[in-house]
């Protein structure tokens, strides 16, 4: 709106700055809504298991059977999964840590035999009991025990682990 010769009352210049700042505000609520949208997806869509992942549990083993011919089984992170060749094809795998790498099994050529992704899960019967930022988990098959996990805070994984290492001790040490 042109006033006084072109000039703008300072009411018209307050409007218009308004309506300018609201659809910044708007564009950037907007933009940042959808760069959110996006960051969540894209870990999401990569995480899904495919029908052909092998699956474990932590701190549990699963036997897979291989062709008996296998030279050599590579893990792609060690923290995350364990392999253990036996004879026969027989391969233990053993759940180490969350998430997921992949297994490879080579012949005595060098020649890839099986390659598959392993993702490593949490149990299902566990529940996890947060007191402010410490977290303890309980294993609650039937009854709820302490349970040692990953994650767990060390006023919660200390005093157990040492419990149970004095037990095997105390095991040990009568058996003797």
């Amino acid at each position: 709106m042109l006033v006084n010769a072109g000039r703008l009352s300072s009411v018209d210049v307050e409007r218009a700055m308004t309506a300018s700042s609201l659809r910044w505000r708007y564009l950037s609520v907007s933009l940042a809504a959808g760069l959110l949208a996006l960051l969540l997806a894209a870990p999401a869509a990569r995480s899904q298991p495919s029908g052909d992942d092998l699956t474990v549990t932590v701190d549990q083993a699963k036997l897979i059977k291989l062709p008996d011919r296998i030279g050599t089984l590579v893990i792609g992170n060690p923290l995350i999964v364990d392999a253990t060749l036996q004879p026969g094809g027989n391969v233990i795998l053993t759940g180490k840590g969350y998430g997921a790498t992949n297994l490879m099994a080579l012949d005595h050529k060098g020649e890839v035999l099986f390659e598959k992704t392993v993702r490593v899960e949490a149990p299902r019967d566990v529940v996890s009991v947060y007191r402010g930022a410490d977290r303890y988990s309980y294993s609650c098959a039937p009854l709820c025990e302490r349970q040692v996990m990953l994650g767990d805070s060390d006023a919660a994984f200390k005093p157990t682990l040492e419990q149970g290492v004095a037990r095997s001790a105390a095991a040990q040490a009568a058996g003797r």
